[in-house]
C-alpha cells in the first residue's frame, strides 16, 4: 500500500512538525526534517501494510532525521547573532550599534558591506568571492549604504 504524498502531507505534516520540533527545538530545522521525511517516503520503494504503518514509519523517520540534525557539526557550533555579538569586542557602543545595524540588512547587502568595511576586501576581490560583476558589487554597496543611512537616521530621530 502506497498513498499519494499530497494526501499524507495534508494529513500528517503538523504531527511530524511537532515531533521534529520537540527534538530540534528550532522551527526551521523542524520544517526541513518534515520536508526530508516526505521526500524519503516519496523515493522509498517500501510497501506498507496499512495507514497506521505509514504513519508510524513517517514518525520514526522524522525522529531519526531530527536527531541527525541536532548532531551535525554546524548545528553544535551555531551561534545566534546575540551570542556572536557577545564574543566581539567593540571600541564604542556606536560601533557595536553600527555592526548590529549592518547585520540587520538584507543578506545581499550585508555580505558586501561586511566584506568591504570589516574584512577590508576590495570591490574586485568581493566580486571574485561572490562570483558577481564588479559593477554589481558597487551597486550593492551603494544600496546597502543607502539602507544603512536610512536606518541610522531613524535611530537618531528616535533618540531626540
Amino acid at each position: 500500500m502506497k498513498q499519494p504524498v499530497q494526501e499524507l502531507m495534508a494529513q500528517y505534516r503538523d504531527n511530524l512538525f511537532a515531533v521534529a520540533f520537540n527534538v530540534c527545538k528550532n522551527a526551521q530545522d523542524a520544517e526541513d526534517v518534515v520536508q526530508d521525511t516526505f521526500i524519503q517516503y516519496y523515493t522509498s520503494k517500501k510497501e506498507f501494510e496499512s495507514g497506521q504503518h505509514i504513519r508510524a514509519w513517517l514518525i520514526r523517520v522524522a525522529i531519526n532525521k531530527a536527531k541527525n540534525v541536532t548532531r551535525t557539526f554546524w548545528r553544535k557550533n551555531k551561534l545566534s547573532l546575540e551570542e556572536y555579538m557577545e564574543t566581539l569586542a567593540f571600541d564604542t557602543t556606536e560601533s557595536e550599534d553600527l555592526f548590529e545595524t549592518v547585520m540587520g540588512l538584507p543578506k545581499k547587502y550585508r555580505i558586501v558591506i561586511h566584506l568591504f568595511y570589516y574584512e577590508d576586501y576590495t570591490v574586485r576581490e568581493i566580486a571574485d568571492i561572490l562570483k558577481l560583476s564588479e559593477s554589481n558589487v558597487k551597486v550593492r554597496l551603494l544600496r546597502g549604504r543607502k539602507l544603512l543611512k536610512e536606518e541610522l537616521q531613524e535611530e537618531w530621530k528616535d533618540d531626540e
